[in-house]
């Protein structure tokens, strides 16, 4: 049975659907003024991955990711920028399913702009309104009264007592309480507006995803992710208005992955450390950077160096390895085989795609041990459960078509050379021209069947 890490509970509870056999899910996505940066690329990659595991399991998956594609940085940028909001928030999401494709990244099910829903988050303000839950202060902005909801602080642990105004929450003096947040902001010269019973203005963030998960997922659904960052306020505040308003449970399953973290700050670009997906495709294949982020649980920190994307690419080499050296045969998963069975277990522990990974590891052994292309199958066939592996293995190990500035005729050209200088028994030369290549970034791998060559 699916055991998931419940962040609202504190605990791994058994997974039971809403409703038979369905899972509906959403999970907060990208604010599109940017290049997503790793963090980014981790939620992507391990909702992606429990998205795939889900439906592997036999669900019915809707998956709803959303984007923002209005607020105060992509207003910023776009008037930085001397371009239009759609210009600027078109380019990023062009781009961020770029960066999502490489990565082996499934498109969500639905993947909703913000700004084509504001009718239903007027919607949800006027109903907090009714239940006096929202106000309009005197400047104009509808605020949430944080307050007068008894459930606020039960997924982060907060107590409203102990959150100091200014430290967590920008004080303003038309607020009734300096906890409150804002849900509708009142217009203001030069910006994108929208119509509303209380004046023109536009929604405040949190907001947008009440009013997109409801109108998608219904009022009540299965399971809700996002980043560590996002539990408080976020988070927090989505419960306060979605509860708030429809008067019964948000959602059943939060689950936060945890943070991508350099020289132990995390990742972010309000802190400059920030490396883009793009940027860190330039040095290292996409799987690479896939098999980086789900060798480690989703929950734990995600250390990022160049160094951990090498000992990645190193472990990944050697799993693809053993699929060049035993080609495998095409197998359908026999979940009752002792590998398949503890592969699924791993994964059915709140998705603990480490765990689901050191047993590839164990069946690599094997299949290098036995020589058996069914084994070899088998391997191939349990990591495209997650998207791993599913490469032909030369083409991976290969890399680029040039690599060192020598294309694939002219390496074989070398080996060829190689290969003579051997039979002629000039093993200098032979030396010369393995230890010239690897010196280019090649190695060369010599077995019964031949020489083969790979990147370094």
């Amino acid at each position: 049975m699916l055991k998931i890490y419940n962040s609202l509970k504190r605990e791994k509870q058994p997974f039971t659907p809403i409703e038979a056999n369905k899972v509906r899910m959403y999970v907060c996505g990208m604010t599109v003024y940017d290049f997503c940066h790793l963090g980014h690329a981790r939620v992507m990659v391990v909702f992606d991955m429990v998205y795939r595991w889900l439906k592997a399991s036999g669900y019915d998956v809707t998956y709803v990711r959303n984007i923002t594609d209005i607020d105060d940085k992509i207003i910023k940028r776009a008037a930085e920028n001397n371009e239009t909001i759609l210009q600027l928030t078109n380019r990023f999401i062009t781009a961020m399913h770029e960066d999502a494709d490489a990565l082996g990244v499934l498109r969500p099910d639905h993947e909703p702009r913000a700004t084509d829903f504001v009718p239903e988050m007027l919607e949800l303000i006027g109903q907090l309104e009714q239940r006096g839950l929202a106000y309009q202060a005197g400047d104009g902005d509808v605020n949430y009264a944080v307050r007068k909801f008894d459930g606020y602080g039960k997924l982060s642990g907060k107590s409203l007592d102990d959150l100091r105004a200014g430290e967590r929450v920008e004080v303003d003096s038309a607020k009734q309480d300096p906890l409150d947040f804002v849900l509708w902001k009142h217009a203001k010269p030069g910006e994108p507006a929208w119509q509303s019973p209380w004046g023109e203005g536009r929604p405040g963030w949190h907001i947008e995803c009440s009013a997109m998960s409801s109108q998608l997922l219904g009022k009540h659904f299965d399971i809700h992710g996002g980043g560590q960052d996002l539990q408080f306020p976020h988070h927090e505040n989505e419960i306060a208005q979605s509860e708030g308003a429809h008067q019964c449970t948000f959602v059943n399953y939060w689950m936060h992955n945890g943070f991508v973290r350099v020289d132990n700050e995390k990742m972010s670009k309000s802190l400059g450390n920030f490396f883009t997906i793009r940027e860190v495709l330039k040095q290292f294949d996409a799987e690479v950077i896939r098999f980086f982020i789900l060798r480690a649980h989703y929950r734990s920190a995600l250390n990022y160096s160049d160094a951990h994307l090498d000992d990645a690419r190193r472990s990944l080499d050697s799993l693809y390895f053993a699929l060049r050296d035993v080609p495998p045969v095409v197998v359908e998963i026999d979940w009752s085989n002792d590998f398949a069975a503890r592969f699924a277990a791993a994964l059915n522990e709140d998705f603990d795609s480490h765990g689901a990974i050191s047993i590839l590891f164990e069946l690599a052994g094997e299949v290098n041990r036995q020589r058996s292309s069914e084994l070899s199958g088998l391997l191939k066939a349990l990591a495209a459960v997650i998207a791993l592996l599913e490469r032909d293995p030369q083409v991976y190990l290969r890399g680029a078509a040039v690599v060192g500035g020598l294309d694939e005729a002219a390496i074989a050209g070398l080996i060829d050379d190689r290969a003579a200088a051997k039979k002629a028994k000039n093993f200098a030369e032979a030396d010369r021209i393995r230890d010239d290549l690897k010196a280019q970034g090649i190695v060369l791998d010599d077995s019964p069947q031949g020489t083969s060559w790979r990147r370094a």
